[in-house]
Parts: structure tokens; sequence; C-alpha cells
């Protein structure tokens, strides 16, 4: 995986940064900065980490992506930066007192161990506080409309909320809260569905190329016919047909929090 993050990592800061809102939804979970340590992980070029520690955290950012790291070191020297990847942490049981993960287990070749190391270098009832997507809500995403093959594969790799909910369970967390977010017309981060009110923002392949559905799952020609019908909807005002027709109450993504029994 390595060379995927490497790849999208290659123009990313273009088109990613800390959304305030997600900022305040994982702050809100993660509860007092005043605690202790804290692990960003999957941290990529330090986004999140480098905003949650303006707001007091002491924070280490992993990540498997030299690239990445390298972004992210150049952007601050206040956090400690480690490389490595999620099922094995190079870190001491009990290190952390708290651990947050932005829109990055479905990248984790084994969700199962990454949770259970997650628990292990936690800190008794400390949390966990994810950002993500699942499988059930992505379903709905318009984008299915236009890039059916890229999705379906993006799709398959995203656990749905109960397989998060029983993985989180059998590594040993406890108090799960799960809790939609609707993507807003202000959203500062373009992952993936962030441009669910501007459609126009998936017509430019530097922005395409900043999120992993097209960079690892995008088949060229799909993608430019894809692109071309989306154009031409939007043009003819097609496309909020096809934008209703996706419309569904299950939200766009997830906030989870969980703790370390």
């Amino acid at each position: 995986m390595t060379a995927i993050y490497d790849n999208i990592g290659a123009g990313y800061d273009y088109h990613r940064r800390a959304d305030p809102g997600i900022v305040d939804g994982l702050s809100g979970m993660l509860g007092t900065p005043e605690l202790g340590r804290y692990l960003d992980l999957a941290c990529g070029s330090g986004n999140y980490t480098i905003a949650l520690a303006g707001l007091g955290y002491s924070l280490t950012g992993l990540d498997i992506s030299p690239r990445m790291l390298s972004a992210a070191r150049a952007k601050s020297r206040a956090v400690g930066w480690a490389l490595g990847g999620a099922g094995l942490l190079p870190f001491a049981e009990a290190t952390f007192h708290g651990v947050v993960c932005t829109l990055a287990i479905h990248h984790f070749a084994d969700l199962s161990a990454a949770f259970g190391e997650c628990r292990r270098v936690l800190c008794p009832s400390a949390p966990i506080a994810l950002f993500t997507g699942e499988a059930g809500q992505m379903r709905h995403y318009w984008l299915n409309a236009y890039f059916p093959d890229a999705m379906a594969r993006s799709i398959a790799d995203m656990p749905s909320r109960g397989e998060i909910e029983s993985l989180l369970d059998a590594a040993g967390f406890i108090d799960l809260m799960f809790t939609s977010y609707k993507v807003t017309e202000d959203l500062q981060d373009r992952f993936l569905y962030s441009g669910k009110h501007e459609p126009e923002f998936y017509l430019a392949a530097d922005a395409r190329a900043a999120i992993s559905t097209f960079a690892k799952h995008g088949d060229e020609a799909e993608i430019r016919e894809g692109v071309t019908r989306l154009r031409d909807d939007i043009a003819t005002g097609r496309f909020e047909d096809v934008r209703r027709s996706y419309i569904s109450e299950l939200g766009d993504y997830l906030f989870v929090r969980a703790r370390r029994s």
C-alpha cells in the first residue's frame, strides 16, 4: 500500500486540509487535551494532527508513507512523526491517552489487527476516535451513477458500520458511539464525497488524483467516460435528477467513538 499512499501524496495537500467541523468532532470524542499523549494513526501529511496539536493535544503522527511523513515534517516540528503500519504499532503498551484516525481504516490490510494494536497502546479507559465512511453510506453516493466500477471496488474496501462495531468489540473496546455526518457546502477537506454539492469538482483531474477511490480504483476509460457524462448532465440540468435519486438519511460519513476496556 505504500506506493498508493506515495502516489496520492504527490499532490495531496493542494486539495486536502483539516476541516474545522471535523476537527471539532474529533476533539470532542478525545476529550480534554491535558490528559497526556495521543496518537494520530495513518496521519497522512499531518493536516488533522497539526490542527489537533493546535488545540493543545500532545501528538505523535504515524503513517506508512515516507512521502506523506516528509510533507508532515515540513509543516510542523511541534509534532512527533513516526513511520509504521497500523498492524504492528512501534510503541509500548499503554503509551497513549487517545487514538485518532481520520479517513484511513479502509486502507488497513487487517482492520482487526489494527484495532487490536490500538487497544494495546492505549491506556485503560482511553478513547479511540474515528472519522470514516462506511459501505452502506457509500452506496448512496451519487458518484455511483458515473463511476460505478471504481465505486464498487472502493465500497468493497470499506467496512460496514456493523463490521466496525463487531471488530471494535472483538478488540476489547466498549461504549461504542456512532454519529452520522453529512457533507456541508463549506467543507474544506476535499475527500471522496466532499463534492456532493459541487459536482464540477470531479471534472478536475488534479482533484481526483488526491482521492484514493480514483487513484487506486479508477480505470482510465471509466473515469474518462464518467467525467464526460457528468459534465453533460451538469450542462443539461439532468444532474439534479441523478442527485435526488441518491438522497439518503444514513448520512455521508461517521464519527465513531469507543474506549478501551
